[in-house]
């Protein structure tokens, strides 16, 4: 699995991006940023999927 981009603050807390070149998000789309999650434990802080749909799903 991969992870279009991952930010690092400088205590090492982490950001990861997913970039979908698509109008609709499925529980797939999340997938690496779950395993990036997973590997990192405490220092992971949020996902984010960006895609070109309307809705903000939480």
């Amino acid at each position: 699995q991969e992870v279009d981009i991952v930010l690092e603050d400088r205590s090492g807390n982490l950001v990861g991006i997913e970039v979908k070149a698509s109008a609709t998000v499925h529980a797939h789309d999340f997938k690496g940023l779950k395993v990036l999650a997973e590997a990192t434990g405490g220092l992971f802080r949020r996902g984010i999927v960006l895609y070109t749909g309307t809705e903000i799903i939480p």
